[in-house]
């Protein structure tokens, strides 16, 4: 389906057009020290780079691992300061929310990032058009269903592995909420496509 999001919503990005073997990994809502860390170790052993939308509460929380995530080399973006649904927020509200994630990412990247996820994909008009004058909205076209507690870790996988393929963005979560299917899927993950040959590599930041 989500060739009909990329007709709907032409300015966000789902994919990027390459022929190349490469996939563009993201994780959502971290860091937090319980699965960000075991995150990075998993990518250090295929030498995959990804790309982490942090929520800026948890950046100001646990800084020390913050800069583990650029120290290895990964990309961050902004999933805004306390993981708010757009929908649910008036645009003004949402953009000062977006506006403190920034705040608390350029404190300890004074560069910041470009790239912003909105949490649980929804987002207004009004919001999105405010932020894509400084930000590109980048989506998925892999949704993992990571956090999904009834879903089977193999169901969790093969799910992952079916719809990923040259330029796919895939979505984790490096959250409480889905370490019992990540810890299971994203090793074996890795361990599959890398055998195929592919690279694993970030969203330019």
């Amino acid at each position: 389906m989500t060739w009909l999001f990329e007709i709907l919503f032409p300015r966000y990005v789902w994919r990027v057009k390459t022929s190349d073997k490469k996939i563009y990994l993201t994780f959502d809502d971290g860091p937090i020290p319980e699965v960000t860390e075991w995150v990075l170790e998993q990518l250090r052993l295929y030498n995959a780079k990804s790309t982490f939308f942090v929520v800026g509460d948890n950046v100001r929380k646990y800084p020390e691992i913050f800069q583990k995530i650029l120290t290895d080399g990964h990309c961050v973006g902004n999933h805004t300061q306390n993981h708010i649904k757009g929908w649910k927020n008036e645009t003004d509200t949402y953009l000062a929310n977006f506006q403190e994630c920034e705040k608390s990412i350029s404190e300890l990247k004074p560069s910041g990032t470009n790239l912003f996820r909105p949490p649980y994909g929804q987002i207004k008009r009004s919001q999105a058009n405010e932020i894509l004058k400084m930000h590109k909205i980048l989506m998925w076209s892999v949704l993992t269903k990571d956090y999904e507690a009834n879903l089977s870790e193999r169901k969790c996988l093969n799910r992952a592995i079916r719809q990923t393929r040259e330029g796919s963005i895939v979505l984790f979560h490096d959250s409480l909420k889905a370490q019992k299917n990540l810890y299971y899927v994203l090793p074996r993950f890795l361990e599959h496509f890398s055998k195929k040959g592919y690279e694993f590599c970030t969203i330019e930041c």
